[in-house]
């Protein structure tokens, strides 16, 4: 589909990559991978044609169509959140004046057996299906859908976009994205803004996405679910996986071995090759082979071997202070703001040592909560803290706590006591602050600098309770995991905030989910908590079972209840597959249907009982109109069979 031929880019004379080539195929699922800097976001604006290559070419079939999504962006629309959706058609509106203005032009030309005719009638049927698979006739619907999914209530439809923050406005930016239905995704980082349940709705829309998928992420999960191809960018040159991100990384670790191995080896070998250039080198009897062997080692083309970055931060969490068994105790808490009711009679009681996870929707608690738990904003209701209980709290702006105008190291200097102030150049050390970086000013820092540093001046007090608020934004996947491994060796007790499945999988042992105003909690690790929420359809299945034979004089057997359950989806099963069976006979009858109007519209001249106007070309475009929304239908029965089908699991 979309061809990427000798593409080389440089900066200021340092080649981020030099004459790449790859494919982007109709239905690809490719995750780009690099380390930072290594040239992932520049080549997916080179894609989209925001930015121009040094050489090459980015060849673009015409009518092939593609969505960017930027990591940020300011939007600073005047519009509501469901208008700005709408915008995403604008697109749409112009495709149907341009149908029309064709219709008209082929109604008045008889040139019917010419190429300009001909290619016509393919423009026109190419403009036809664009404007189907758009799906005009329920564009409004479909943008409340997927606003929904990406978590915006109904209420918040005509809610001005102002009145969001930007992450909010980044899922509105995503949507339009989305109802474009472009042939190729361009996502860089799509889930740095959304919440576990945004992510999962939009692993299901891409999972089923017509079109071809190439997307940045530090979500490893996230890449896992989605992607069957990776393209890494190393030293300037890429690699094609036909893997998922984790397979990826065992045959990158292959790849760079066979090369460090074959690299070893050329060593050997041009070291035997100058001994022998050198050790003979004035005998005349050796001339020739001298001569050989010297033109051999110019010849020769030096192997490489690609460097695996594993530049991270390392570092572990100071042992936590001794404390009493009851680390935290909330009684009756609530805050609301205004008529906004975020939390109402919280009650919980965290013993020593616990590790548990906030999760839930953006805006439903958990940082409102965490912000509570450390004493930074006011509240009803109790919040007790155990004895010689001390809080380490990292927010989700910690980065705009700094103080901008401080160097890095002044940042931490300044509040170090005690032997700490001797320990600081180490600690910077470790999270990758070295030599001159630690003279920068604050202001100059990356967003993964930022959050480091905010990580590194965590570390100058020991704590026995963290409240961690979002604190893998910005870090990359090395660094994640290696902050991971610091969390599960810390004794204290844990109250962590995220929405990285990856990372909170066999870190926390609990999971609290906010629906606001109420919590509730789940035992276990982030995939059982999910788990319990994707079988909770079955337990609603069951009490309901159990609810229609409460008056039953005897006692319902599990078998009985198991038979009942099967009768119901059995039954399910077969409403569905009826419904599936007429929608492709329907599609059948409608494919064959529009065949017969391609031959007419292509050549008149053999069908002259039918009048090819402008009758016609409508009937053609309604007809396939109907055809896309059939094909949609016959998707969502699908879908909906195979979530009857996993119900017998």
């Amino acid at each position: 589909m979309i061809s990427i031929q000798n593409l080389s880019m440089h900066f200021t004379g340092d080649d981020l990559f030099t004459d790449i080539n790859f494919l982007i195929r109709e239905k690809d699922r490719i995750g780009l991978v690099g380390h930072n800097g290594a040239g992932k976001t520049t080549l997916l604006k080179l894609i989209c044609g925001l930015e121009q290559p040094s050489k090459g070419d980015v060849i673009i079939p015409e009518g092939v169509t593609i969505g960017y999504l930027p990591q940020e962006k300011n939007v600073n629309s005047p519009r509501t959140v469901l208008e700005e959706a709408m915008a995403a058609f604008d697109e749409y509106h112009q495709l149907e004046h341009e149908v029309e203005r064709l219709q008209k032009e082929m109604m008045e030309r008889t040139d019917y057996e010419s190429r300009e005719y001909q290619r016509l009638i393919e423009h026109l049927n190419v403009l036809n299906d664009r404007l189907n698979m758009m799906g005009g006739n329920s564009i409004e619907g479909e943008a409340e859908r997927i606003l929904v999914g990406l978590g915006f209530e109904h209420d918040d439809m005509q809610r001005p976009m102002r009145e969001f923050s930007n992450g909010w406005q980044m899922r509105v930016e995503l949507a339009k994205i989305l109802l474009r239905k472009p042939n190729l995704l361009l996502l860089d980082e799509p889930t740095n803004h959304l919440d576990i349940e945004s992510i999962q709705w939009l692993e299901g829309f891409l999972k089923s996405y017509y079109g071809a998928i190439l997307m940045v992420s530090h979500d490893r999960a996230f890449l896992d679910n989605i992607t069957v191809r990776t393209i890494e960018i190393s030293n300037g040159k890429i690699y094609d996986y036909k893997a998922s991100y984790s397979d990826y990384v065992a045959l990158r670790e292959e790849r760079v071995d066979m090369q460090r191995n074959a690299y070893n080896n050329q060593q050997r070998e041009i070291k035997e090759i100058e001994a022998f250039i050198e050790r003979f080198r004035y005998k005349a009897t050796k001339a020739k082979q001298v001569q050989s062997r010297v033109k051999l080692l110019e010849k020769m083309e030096e192997i490489t071997v690609d460097d695996i970055d594993k530049t991270a931060i390392h570092f572990q969490f100071p042992p936590a202070p001794h404390s009493g068994k009851v680390t935290l105790e909330l009684n009756h808490v609530g805050k609301a703001y205004g008529d906004n009711v975020v939390l109402n009679d919280v009650n919980l009681l965290i013993p020593r040592g616990e590790k548990i996870a906030f999760v839930g929707r953006n805006g439903e608690g958990k940082s409102t909560l965490s912000k509570i738990i450390c004493g930074v904003l006011d509240h009803e209701g109790e919040v007790k803290l155990g004895h010689e209980v001390k809080i380490g709290y990292y927010a989700q702006n910690q980065q705009d706590m700094l103080d901008m105008n401080k160097t890095v190291f002044e940042t931490l200097d300044d509040v170090a006591v005690g032997d700490m102030r001797l320990k600081v150049k180490g600690l910077l050390g470790a999270f990758l602050f070295r030599g001159d970086d630690i003279d920068k000013k604050v202001k100059v820092l990356s967003g993964g600098e930022k959050a480091r540093l905010s990580l590194a001046k965590m570390l100058l007090f020991p704590t026995n309770l963290l409240v961690l608020d979002e604190p893998t934004n910005h870090l990359d996947m090395l660094s994640k995991d290696i902050l991971k491994n610091a969390l599960i060796q810390y004794d204290g007790t844990l109250i962590i905030v995220s929405h990285d499945r990856d990372f909170l999988q066999g870190l926390t042992n609990k999971v609290y989910e906010f629906r606001k105003p109420h919590i509730k909690e789940y035992i276990g690790d982030i995939y059982d908590f999910l788990e319990a929420k994707n079988l909770s359809h079955l337990k609603e299945l069951e009490a309901a079972a159990k609810q229609s034979k409460v008056s039953a004089p005897e006692p319902v057997s599990q078998n009985k209840l198991n038979y009942e359950r099967k009768k119901q989806i059995d039954a399910k099963l077969r409403k569905v597959d009826k419904e599936i069976q007429r929608l492709e006979d329907t599609i059948g009858q409608m494919e064959q249907e529009l065949a017969t109007l391609d031959d007419i519209m292509s050549h008149p001249d053999q069908h002259p009982e039918v009048k090819v106007d402008n009758e016609l070309f409508w009937s053609y475009g309604k007809k396939k109109e109907v055809l896309q929304q059939l094909m949609d239908q016959w998707g969502e029965k699908q879908l909906e069979r195979e979530d009857i089908v996993s119900e017998y699991d």
